[in-house]
């Protein structure tokens, strides 16, 4: 199966505008067979599924996971203009 590089998470915020974090895939998968994608800090994790179905990930205790509103998968050269 071919996954993108990189998604953006769009995850519902309090203030006027949603928060987003860019994950890029990883050599991990997760339970359900799918890649695990994370951060460039290591501390947000996903499992995305071919049809953008996303599983958040602890990557540390005590840590509340938010499931995002949406996994726009980000082409190759979008990937690289957000710091990759």
């Amino acid at each position: 199966m071919n996954y993108p590089e990189s998604y953006e998470l769009i995850f519902q915020a309090t203030g006027a505008a949603d928060d987003v974090v860019v994950v890029h895939i990883t050599a991990r998968s997760g339970a359900g067979g799918h890649p695990v994608y994370e951060d460039e800090s290591g501390i947000v994790r996903a499992e995305v599924s071919e049809h953008g179905e996303v599983r958040m990930l602890a990557s540390g205790g005590h840590q509340v996971l938010r499931v995002p509103l949406l996994a726009r998968p980000l082409s190759h050269g979008a990937a690289r203009r957000t710091g990759r």
